[in-house]
């Protein structure tokens, strides 16, 4: 069994044993069924590719990754001499220049390991990538989730999982980031697998379920990065 097969059957298992546990993450598996695996390869480029995704629709960063990719090889030293043309070709804000650059210069300078993560716990790990301006909690817990596997990482302050939350719990509001973790923590060690169930069904709330072939990551985030 590949890495991959192995990562996809582990999630599968993992929304059944949820399924086992919550009647309403039943009601979704047996209605959706499992969770499409969005495995993205550990490393300097899926982390730049998370970075597109913030704050922004799965669309347009799908669009800026792929321009990105046209004006560059996603490398730490290609990113670091880019020029600030190259990246407004791609769409990248501001912001997110600084955010890339910053990071290329922590993995060319040492001081972010990234092929040590993996060998690193899951708090570790945030504490190692919060380090580099830009990158916040939203984008460690979707760099652990999609990147390494974690499977008990709770993404709280996605918007999509909040909404997605609401409907599936019927509450009477959007829960808040700290209201979602008490409805959480019964689905331990297993909350990365709920995340991506309750994404999968976000998407079918808001776009029928079509929206598969946008490669990136499966969120809708807008709140901070």
């Amino acid at each position: 069994m590949t890495g991959t097969e192995s990562q996809n059957n582990a999630l599968h298992q993992a929304v059944i044993a949820l399924a086992e546990r919550d009647p309403d993450l039943k009601a979704l598996y047996d209605r959706l069924g499992p969770p499409p695996s969005r495995k993205e390869p550990p490393g300097f480029a899926s982390l730049v590719r998370i970075l597109t995704a913030q704050q922004v629709s799965l669309a347009s960063a799908s669009a800026i990754w792929t321009r990105l990719n046209q004006q560059m090889d996603v490398t730490p030293a290609a990113v670091s001499t880019a020029t600030d043309d190259d990246f407004k070709l791609a769409g990248f804000s501001r912001p997110k220049v600084r955010y890339a650059r910053a990071l290329a210069e922590h993995v060319l300078d040492g001081r972010l390991d990234l092929d040590n993560l993996q060998n690193l716990d899951d708090e570790a790990v945030a504490r190692a990538l919060t380090a580099v301006p830009g990158i916040g909690r939203w984008t460690c817990d979707i760099y652990l989730l999609f990147c390494l596997g974690r499977l008990d990482i709770w993404p709280g302050g996605d918007l999509a999982i909040q909404e997605a939350l609401r409907a599936l719990k019927d509450l009477d509001s959007r829960p808040k980031e700290k209201e979602t973790h008490p409805i959480a923590e019964p689905w331990r060690p297993y909350r990365g697998a709920a995340a991506q169930l309750l994404w999968q069904y976000y998407r079918m709330l808001k776009f029928g379920g079509k929206t598969s072939e946008i490669g990136v990551f499966p969120v809708t985030d807008r709140a901070s990065p």
